[in-house]
């Protein structure tokens, strides 16, 4: 059963409770800690991102397309649709032979509130690359071309595609192809339906690539590893918790949102994988939740801590813009390192 792990005051008082569960594995699969139910089911959504690009890696497309790191970043992301996010998801379509017009992820305002907001004053209308998910569906149309699959429809489970991701995800989770179960994204491509102990597992992985049991797989693992962890801001964007998270860190961690209250770390060089899910969907509890599991499991210092607290501002705010309330996590970690 999920437990309560982040509480909103308003005042002195608490007015609401957030549960979810929580999980921290080690590459070789053994759970170190849990909270609530470590094989709790819930979609993946974007934390999978990583895991999706490894076929195009793997087929060469680095070299083939000569994709920048930041590129490479691009394509495991749910960036803010700034403007420097779109100009280099832009790009990297043209670098590949496509446009906006074949992607297949749907227009999307920006996530970044200031460049949805700039627009709608400019009197401008948001496009596919805006769409938070544009460099995971370019990284899709690449591996499309890479080997010469018709690129209409890529979108769906039955395209060779999708069946190439499906079986890393497969590979990288350790989940039987044929008992993950397949959604439907927001973006219009499928996600897959895991245990949150599969997904931590697979992001333990993802924190050693040099262990990595198939040469090829390790060196795409560095590869996403180092293009996420040294170019955080394309990974989300500007006052982002991921995005804030790696860049305090400094290549301590690497970090991926999920939809709906999902959320995936690696603690790098160490082969720890955590991930966490939200039973109420609601993404900005992470933020107390997760700095504090770092910090007092021993992930990072105190004063990453501070850092990344006051960037993440955890307090609540009436419209006078006045402090009214806090949001905190309530439960304690044990010391892992």
């Amino acid at each position: 059963m999920s437990e309560v792990l982040v509480q909103a005051t308003r005042g002195n008082l608490v007015e609401n409770i957030y549960r979810g569960d929580v999980v921290v594995v080690q590459r070789d699969g053994k759970v170190l800690f849990s909270l609530g139910d470590p094989d709790k089911q819930t979609y993946w959504r974007s934390a999978a991102k990583p895991f999706q690009v490894l076929p195009f890696i793997e087929a060469g497309g680095l070299e083939k397309y000569q994709i920048t790191p930041k590129e490479l970043a691009l394509m495991c992301a749910s960036h803010g649709g700034e403007p420097a996010h779109v100009a280099l998801a832009k790009g990297l379509l043209e670098k590949i032979g496509f446009s906006e017009t074949d992607l297949r992820c749907g227009s999307a305002a920006p996530m970044n509130s200031q460049a949805m907001r700039k627009m709608l004053k400019q009197g401008e209308t948001w496009n596919q690359l805006h769409n938070c998910c544009s460099g995971k569906h370019a990284a899709m149309l690449a591996l499309a071309a890479m080997k010469n699959y018709n690129p209409d429809h890529y979108e769906e489970i039955s395209h060779p595609v999708q069946q190439e991701m499906l079986q890393a995800i497969s590979q990288v989770t350790g989940v039987a192809m044929a008992t993950i179960g397949i959604g439907t994204d927001g973006c219009g491509v499928p996600i897959y339906y895991l245990s949150l102990s599969a997904m931590a597992y697979a992001y333990a992985g993802l924190s050693q690539p040099e262990a990595c049991e198939h040469t090829s797989r390790g060196h795409a693992m560095d590869h996403i590893a180092k293009a996420m962890t040294r170019h955080p801001w394309f990974v989300a964007g500007t006052d982002r918790l991921d995005t804030i998270l790696m860049e305090v860190a400094q290549g301590k961690l690497l970090a991926k949102l999920g939809a709906d209250g999902v959320y995936c770390v690696s603690v790098m060089g160490e082969g720890i994988g955590i991930a966490l899910k939200i039973e109420s969907g609601d993404v900005r509890v992470i933020d107390p939740l997760i700095v504090k599991l770092l910090h007092q499991m021993g992930f990072i210092t105190e004063s990453e801590r501070a850092a990344m607290e006051e960037q993440l501002d955890l307090n609540i705010y009436n419209h006078r813009k006045e402090v009214i309330g806090k949001l905190e996590c309530i439960q304690p970690f044990p010391l892992l390192l």
